[in-house]
């Protein structure tokens, strides 16, 4: 149990599990936590045995988080990676011509 289960002002609320392990997040906790349906959400396990549920961002979310972001770029990474190899051949090709 977590400490914020223990604590009397924390949140609860039971919910039923189908047979096929599927539950169904309260509209109150998918609001806190900005959960969009349909949508992903992650469970993960803390070290101390506390599981976590944390929402996934959709694809269109992280491009606009990308976009905002400075190293971002629109260019494909197979043009970036030819880019990059005839930057590098011609890094090697003018240090060989300067050792002759």
């Amino acid at each position: 149990m977590s400490k914020s289960e223990s604590s009397s002002n924390s949140e609860k609320e039971v919910v039923s599990v189908s047979k096929h392990g599927q539950a169904t997040i309260p509209k109150r906790f998918r609001e806190k936590l900005g959960i969009d349906a349909p949508g992903k959400v992650l469970f993960r396990e803390t070290e101390e045995g506390d599981v976590i549920v944390e929402q996934v961002r959709s694809a269109s979310e992280m491009r606009g988080f990308a976009a905002r972001n400075e190293s971002s770029t629109d260019v494909p990474a197979t043009q970036l990676l030819r880019e990059k190899r005839e930057q590098d051949r011609a890094d090697r090709d003018e240090h060989f011509s300067s050792e002759e």
